[in-house]
Protein backbone atom coordinates (compact mmCIF):
# COMPACT_ATOMS: atom_id res chain seq x y z
CA UNK A 1 0.00 0.00 0.00
CA UNK A 2 1.30 3.27 -0.46
CA UNK A 3 0.19 6.46 1.72
CA UNK A 4 -0.40 9.92 -0.73
CA UNK A 5 -1.06 13.11 0.64
CA UNK A 6 -0.99 16.53 -0.83
CA UNK A 7 -0.17 19.80 0.43
CA UNK A 8 1.81 23.40 -0.44
CA UNK A 9 4.90 25.04 0.19
CA UNK A 10 5.43 28.60 0.01
CA UNK A 11 8.86 30.25 -1.56
CA UNK A 12 9.49 33.59 -1.73
CA UNK A 13 5.83 34.53 -0.96
CA UNK A 14 4.60 32.06 -3.65
CA UNK A 15 2.52 29.14 -2.92
CA UNK A 16 2.98 26.00 -4.99
CA UNK A 17 1.42 23.00 -4.74
CA UNK A 18 2.79 19.43 -3.57
CA UNK A 19 2.33 15.82 -3.19
CA UNK A 20 4.40 12.47 -1.82
CA UNK A 21 4.21 8.82 -2.17
CA UNK A 22 5.48 7.31 0.75
CA UNK A 23 6.01 3.48 1.43
CA UNK A 24 3.85 1.38 3.98
CA UNK A 25 7.33 0.17 4.72
CA UNK A 26 10.58 0.74 5.61
CA UNK A 27 11.99 4.45 3.75
CA UNK A 28 15.32 3.07 1.33
CA UNK A 29 15.82 5.79 -0.60
CA UNK A 30 14.00 9.52 -1.34
CA UNK A 31 13.21 11.00 -5.00
CA UNK A 32 12.90 14.67 -5.49
CA UNK A 33 10.62 14.74 -8.75
CA UNK A 34 11.01 18.08 -11.36
CA UNK A 35 9.00 17.71 -13.82
CA UNK A 36 8.95 19.07 -17.58
CA UNK A 37 7.67 22.24 -19.82
CA UNK A 38 3.35 22.02 -19.80
CA UNK A 39 3.71 19.17 -17.24
CA UNK A 40 2.76 18.37 -13.61
CA UNK A 41 3.55 15.75 -11.49
CA UNK A 42 0.28 14.31 -11.17
CA UNK A 43 0.66 13.03 -14.94
CA UNK A 44 2.90 10.48 -14.87
CA UNK A 45 1.22 7.64 -14.69
CA UNK A 46 1.61 4.55 -12.12
CA UNK A 47 5.28 5.61 -12.12
CA UNK A 48 5.47 6.96 -8.58
CA UNK A 49 3.30 4.60 -6.69
CA UNK A 50 5.31 1.73 -8.31
CA UNK A 51 8.74 3.18 -6.86
CA UNK A 52 7.03 3.58 -3.29
CA UNK A 53 5.96 0.01 -3.29
CA UNK A 54 9.65 -0.33 -3.75
CA UNK A 55 10.68 1.86 -0.50
CA UNK A 56 10.93 4.95 -2.47
CA UNK A 57 9.62 7.86 -1.10
CA UNK A 58 9.02 10.26 -3.79
CA UNK A 59 8.37 14.10 -3.37
CA UNK A 60 6.87 15.74 -6.10
CA UNK A 61 5.77 19.45 -7.08
CA UNK A 62 4.48 21.58 -9.47
CA UNK A 63 7.17 24.17 -10.48
CA UNK A 64 6.05 27.96 -10.72
CA UNK A 65 3.64 28.87 -13.68
CA UNK A 66 2.40 24.74 -14.08
CA UNK A 67 0.01 22.47 -12.61
CA UNK A 68 -2.00 22.95 -9.75
CA UNK A 69 0.60 25.85 -8.51
CA UNK A 70 -1.56 28.31 -11.24
CA UNK A 71 -3.81 30.28 -9.29
CA UNK A 72 -5.33 32.57 -12.28
CA UNK A 73 -4.83 32.50 -16.14
CA UNK A 74 -1.91 35.12 -15.49
CA UNK A 75 0.31 32.74 -13.93
CA UNK A 76 0.45 30.25 -16.77
CA UNK A 77 4.20 29.64 -17.41
CA UNK A 78 5.44 32.18 -15.42
CA UNK A 79 8.58 30.19 -13.88
CA UNK A 80 10.57 32.80 -13.44
CA UNK A 81 14.51 33.80 -14.75
CA UNK A 82 16.94 30.51 -13.79
CA UNK A 83 17.67 32.20 -10.79
CA UNK A 84 14.35 31.73 -9.80
CA UNK A 85 13.75 28.29 -10.75
CA UNK A 86 16.32 26.64 -9.78
CA UNK A 87 16.11 28.41 -6.09
CA UNK A 88 12.73 26.61 -5.93
CA UNK A 89 14.38 23.29 -6.77
CA UNK A 90 16.03 24.01 -3.54
CA UNK A 91 14.11 25.00 -1.32
CA UNK A 92 12.06 22.31 -2.14
CA UNK A 93 15.35 19.57 -1.90
CA UNK A 94 16.72 20.68 1.32
CA UNK A 95 14.07 19.87 3.68
CA UNK A 96 13.91 16.19 2.72
CA UNK A 97 17.89 16.37 3.09
CA UNK A 98 17.90 14.79 6.35
CA UNK A 99 17.51 11.10 7.71
CA UNK A 100 19.42 8.15 7.07
CA UNK A 101 17.71 7.63 3.51
CA UNK A 102 19.71 8.80 0.47
CA UNK A 103 17.83 11.45 -1.43
CA UNK A 104 18.02 11.42 -5.31
CA UNK A 105 16.98 13.80 -7.53
CA UNK A 106 14.91 13.14 -11.11
CA UNK A 107 14.54 15.69 -13.81
CA UNK A 108 12.43 14.93 -16.87
CA UNK A 109 12.92 17.15 -20.41
CA UNK A 110 12.67 21.18 -19.12
CA UNK A 111 13.58 19.61 -15.26
CA UNK A 112 16.09 17.40 -16.51
CA UNK A 113 17.61 21.05 -18.03
CA UNK A 114 17.30 22.47 -14.94
CA UNK A 115 18.78 20.02 -12.69
CA UNK A 116 21.88 19.71 -14.77
CA UNK A 117 22.22 23.49 -14.29
CA UNK A 118 21.89 23.14 -10.59
CA UNK A 119 24.43 20.13 -10.63
CA UNK A 120 26.82 22.78 -12.23
CA UNK A 121 26.68 25.33 -9.12
CA UNK A 122 29.95 26.79 -8.65
CA UNK A 123 31.72 24.44 -6.09
CA UNK A 124 31.49 26.84 -2.56
CA UNK A 125 28.28 28.10 -3.18
CA UNK A 126 25.20 27.87 -1.86
CA UNK A 127 23.20 25.60 -3.93
CA UNK A 128 26.32 23.55 -3.94
CA UNK A 129 27.26 23.38 -0.32
CA UNK A 130 23.33 22.75 0.56
CA UNK A 131 22.04 20.64 -2.02
CA UNK A 132 24.24 19.05 -4.66
CA UNK A 133 27.21 17.68 -2.31
CA UNK A 134 24.45 15.87 -0.23
CA UNK A 135 21.98 14.14 -3.62
CA UNK A 136 23.35 10.96 -3.82
CA UNK A 137 22.41 10.58 -7.27
CA UNK A 138 20.85 12.63 -10.25
CA UNK A 139 18.71 10.76 -13.01
CA UNK A 140 17.52 12.84 -16.33
CA UNK A 141 14.34 11.44 -18.10
CA UNK A 142 14.56 13.06 -22.17
CA UNK A 143 16.73 15.51 -20.89
CA UNK A 144 16.05 18.67 -22.62
CA UNK A 145 19.67 19.56 -24.07
CA UNK A 146 18.78 20.79 -27.79
CA UNK A 147 16.10 20.49 -30.47
CA UNK A 148 15.92 17.18 -32.10
CA UNK A 149 16.71 17.78 -36.02
CA UNK A 150 13.74 19.20 -37.65
CA UNK A 151 12.20 20.90 -35.11
CA UNK A 152 14.52 23.61 -34.14
CA UNK A 153 13.02 26.93 -34.09
CA UNK A 154 14.37 29.53 -36.50
CA UNK A 155 17.39 31.75 -35.15
CA UNK A 156 15.03 35.07 -36.11
CA UNK A 157 12.33 33.63 -34.06
CA UNK A 158 14.66 33.18 -31.29
CA UNK A 159 16.11 36.45 -31.34
CA UNK A 160 12.62 38.50 -31.82
CA UNK A 161 11.57 36.80 -28.85
CA UNK A 162 14.60 37.45 -27.02
CA UNK A 163 14.37 41.38 -27.93
CA UNK A 164 10.56 41.59 -26.81
CA UNK A 165 11.57 39.85 -23.85
CA UNK A 166 13.06 42.43 -22.17
CA UNK A 167 9.99 44.61 -22.46
CA UNK A 168 7.17 42.22 -21.73
CA UNK A 169 8.69 39.73 -19.53
CA UNK A 170 5.12 38.19 -18.94
CA UNK A 171 4.09 37.91 -22.56
CA UNK A 172 2.13 35.06 -22.53
CA UNK A 173 2.50 32.50 -25.82
CA UNK A 174 2.02 29.17 -26.83
CA UNK A 175 4.27 26.46 -27.56
CA UNK A 176 2.09 23.39 -28.68
CA UNK A 177 3.77 20.07 -28.43
CA UNK A 178 1.62 17.31 -30.16
CA UNK A 179 0.48 14.81 -27.84
CA UNK A 180 1.59 11.99 -30.38
CA UNK A 181 4.99 13.21 -30.12
CA UNK A 182 4.97 12.54 -26.52
CA UNK A 183 3.78 8.73 -26.07
CA UNK A 184 3.10 5.35 -28.38
CA UNK A 185 0.49 4.77 -26.14
CA UNK A 186 -2.64 5.82 -27.76
CA UNK A 187 -4.37 5.59 -23.98
CA UNK A 188 -1.70 7.85 -22.76
CA UNK A 189 -1.97 10.53 -25.84
CA UNK A 190 -5.60 10.83 -25.27
CA UNK A 191 -5.10 11.87 -21.56
CA UNK A 192 -2.71 13.90 -22.08
CA UNK A 193 -5.12 16.12 -25.02
CA UNK A 194 -8.15 15.99 -22.36
CA UNK A 195 -5.61 17.14 -19.34
CA UNK A 196 -6.40 20.81 -18.95
CA UNK A 197 -3.31 21.28 -16.33
CA UNK A 198 -1.12 20.77 -19.41
CA UNK A 199 -1.92 24.48 -20.73
CA UNK A 200 1.58 24.43 -22.87
CA UNK A 201 1.53 28.53 -22.16
CA UNK A 202 5.36 29.57 -21.53
CA UNK A 203 6.14 33.65 -21.23
CA UNK A 204 8.96 35.50 -22.79
CA UNK A 205 11.21 35.63 -19.65
CA UNK A 206 10.46 31.65 -18.90
CA UNK A 207 11.15 30.76 -22.65
CA UNK A 208 14.34 32.98 -22.97
CA UNK A 209 15.82 31.35 -19.56
CA UNK A 210 14.83 27.65 -20.98
CA UNK A 211 16.94 28.65 -24.15
CA UNK A 212 19.82 30.51 -22.71
CA UNK A 213 20.11 27.23 -20.40
CA UNK A 214 19.54 25.13 -23.43
CA UNK A 215 22.69 27.61 -25.03
CA UNK A 216 25.16 26.95 -22.08
CA UNK A 217 24.53 23.29 -22.15
CA UNK A 218 25.20 23.19 -25.74
CA UNK A 219 28.52 24.74 -25.73
CA UNK A 220 29.63 22.51 -23.16
CA UNK A 221 29.78 24.83 -19.96
CA UNK A 222 27.24 23.21 -17.82
CA UNK A 223 29.36 20.29 -16.36
CA UNK A 224 28.37 18.51 -13.00
CA UNK A 225 30.70 19.81 -10.03
CA UNK A 226 32.92 17.87 -8.08
CA UNK A 227 31.00 16.32 -5.57
CA UNK A 228 28.02 15.02 -7.85
CA UNK A 229 28.55 11.06 -7.35
CA UNK A 230 26.31 9.36 -9.85
CA UNK A 231 24.45 10.22 -12.95
CA UNK A 232 21.65 7.96 -15.01
CA UNK A 233 20.41 9.70 -18.25
CA UNK A 234 17.98 7.94 -20.01
CA UNK A 235 16.40 8.83 -23.91
CA UNK A 236 14.44 7.20 -26.71
CA UNK A 237 16.30 7.39 -29.49
CA UNK A 238 12.64 8.34 -31.58
CA UNK A 239 12.24 11.36 -29.44
CA UNK A 240 11.05 13.90 -31.37
CA UNK A 241 10.53 16.70 -28.52
CA UNK A 242 14.38 16.89 -27.02
CA UNK A 243 17.50 15.61 -28.67
CA UNK A 244 18.76 12.19 -27.98
CA UNK A 245 21.79 13.48 -29.71
CA UNK A 246 23.03 16.40 -27.29
CA UNK A 247 21.84 14.04 -24.56
CA UNK A 248 24.21 11.31 -25.41
CA UNK A 249 26.83 14.42 -26.58
CA UNK A 250 26.60 16.19 -22.50
CA UNK A 251 26.75 12.70 -21.38
CA UNK A 252 30.50 11.74 -23.20
CA UNK A 253 31.68 15.22 -22.82
CA UNK A 254 30.73 17.43 -19.88
CA UNK A 255 29.82 14.40 -17.59
CA UNK A 256 32.60 12.64 -18.56
CA UNK A 257 34.37 13.24 -14.50
CA UNK A 258 31.56 11.71 -12.68
CA UNK A 259 33.05 8.64 -11.10
CA UNK A 260 29.16 6.68 -11.84
CA UNK A 261 27.28 7.28 -14.56
CA UNK A 262 25.05 5.06 -16.85
CA UNK A 263 23.41 6.52 -20.25
CA UNK A 264 20.19 4.30 -21.22
CA UNK A 265 19.41 4.31 -25.07
CA UNK A 266 15.28 3.22 -25.25
CA UNK A 267 15.56 2.49 -29.25
CA UNK A 268 12.42 3.58 -30.82
CA UNK A 269 10.69 5.01 -27.83
CA UNK A 270 9.82 8.44 -27.84
CA UNK A 271 9.95 11.55 -25.28
CA UNK A 272 7.46 10.32 -21.93
CA UNK A 273 9.69 6.88 -20.77
CA UNK A 274 7.05 7.03 -18.35
CA UNK A 275 4.09 6.92 -20.51
CA UNK A 276 5.53 4.25 -22.95
CA UNK A 277 2.81 1.12 -23.76
CA UNK A 278 2.41 -0.69 -20.38
CA UNK A 279 5.21 -3.56 -21.00
CA UNK A 280 8.04 -0.50 -21.94
CA UNK A 281 6.76 1.66 -19.24
CA UNK A 282 7.12 -0.97 -16.31
CA UNK A 283 10.31 -1.88 -17.84
CA UNK A 284 11.60 1.47 -17.32
CA UNK A 285 10.29 1.89 -13.60
CA UNK A 286 12.34 -1.28 -12.60
CA UNK A 287 15.28 0.03 -14.28
CA UNK A 288 14.88 3.25 -12.78
CA UNK A 289 14.07 1.83 -9.22
CA UNK A 290 17.01 -0.55 -9.17
CA UNK A 291 19.19 2.08 -10.08
CA UNK A 292 18.53 3.78 -7.27
CA UNK A 293 18.06 1.16 -4.90
CA UNK A 294 21.80 -0.23 -6.21
CA UNK A 295 23.33 3.26 -4.91
CA UNK A 296 21.01 3.04 -1.49
CA UNK A 297 21.57 -0.48 -0.53
CA UNK A 298 17.66 -1.22 -1.16
CA UNK A 299 18.36 -3.78 -3.93
CA UNK A 300 19.59 -5.95 -1.88
CA UNK A 301 17.54 -6.04 0.87
CA UNK A 302 14.82 -6.14 -1.92
CA UNK A 303 15.67 -9.47 -3.36
CA UNK A 304 16.63 -11.23 -0.12
CA UNK A 305 12.77 -10.21 1.25
CA UNK A 306 11.73 -12.09 -1.96
CA UNK A 307 14.11 -14.68 -2.53
CA UNK A 308 11.85 -18.38 -1.94
CA UNK A 309 13.23 -21.05 0.71
CA UNK A 310 14.42 -23.46 -1.41
CA UNK A 311 15.46 -27.43 0.24
CA UNK A 312 18.63 -28.41 -0.37
CA UNK A 313 18.54 -31.44 -2.80
CA UNK A 314 19.63 -34.66 -1.24
CA UNK A 315 23.75 -35.61 -2.03
CA UNK A 316 23.30 -38.57 -3.86
CA UNK A 317 20.52 -37.16 -6.02
CA UNK A 318 21.64 -35.07 -9.35
CA UNK A 319 20.03 -31.56 -8.80
CA UNK A 320 18.78 -30.48 -12.47
CA UNK A 321 20.36 -27.48 -14.42
CA UNK A 322 17.37 -24.45 -15.15
CA UNK A 323 17.71 -21.91 -17.53
CA UNK A 324 17.67 -17.76 -15.90
CA UNK A 325 13.86 -16.92 -16.74
CA UNK A 326 13.70 -13.28 -17.91
CA UNK A 327 14.53 -10.32 -16.81
CA UNK A 328 11.30 -8.32 -18.06
CA UNK A 329 8.14 -9.28 -19.69
CA UNK A 330 8.15 -9.32 -23.22
CA UNK A 331 7.03 -5.28 -23.99
CA UNK A 332 3.69 -4.37 -26.31
CA UNK A 333 4.52 -3.46 -29.43
CA UNK A 334 2.93 -0.13 -30.60
CA UNK A 335 3.68 -0.51 -33.87
CA UNK A 336 3.67 -3.99 -36.17
CA UNK A 337 7.65 -3.06 -37.24
CA UNK A 338 9.11 -2.37 -33.94
CA UNK A 339 11.02 -5.02 -32.19
CA UNK A 340 10.60 -5.46 -28.29
CA UNK A 341 11.63 -2.80 -26.13
CA UNK A 342 13.93 -5.84 -23.32
CA UNK A 343 15.73 -6.05 -26.89
CA UNK A 344 15.92 -3.02 -28.35
CA UNK A 345 17.15 -1.01 -25.46
CA UNK A 346 20.98 -0.46 -25.03
CA UNK A 347 22.66 0.73 -22.02
CA UNK A 348 26.41 2.35 -21.37
CA UNK A 349 27.86 1.90 -18.07
CA UNK A 350 30.74 4.02 -17.52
Amino acid sequence: MVNITEGTFTVDGQELYTKTWLPDGPVRAKLIVVHGFSDHVNSYVDFFPTLAERGITVYGFDQRGWGRSVKKPADKGRSGPTETVLGDIVAFTKPHLTGDAPVFVLGHSMGGNEVASLMAAPAGSAHETEVVSKVRGWLLESPFFGFPAGEEPSSLKIALGRLAGRFLPNFQLKHKIPTEYLSRDPEIVAILKEDKLCHDTGTLEGMAALLDRVTEIASGNVKPGPNVKAIWLGHGDADRCTSFVASKRWFDNSAAAVPDKTFRNYEKWVHQLHGEPLADRQLFYKEFGDWILERSGGAKEEAAAAAPVVAAAPAAEAVPVVADAPTAAEPEVAAATEAPAAESATEYKL
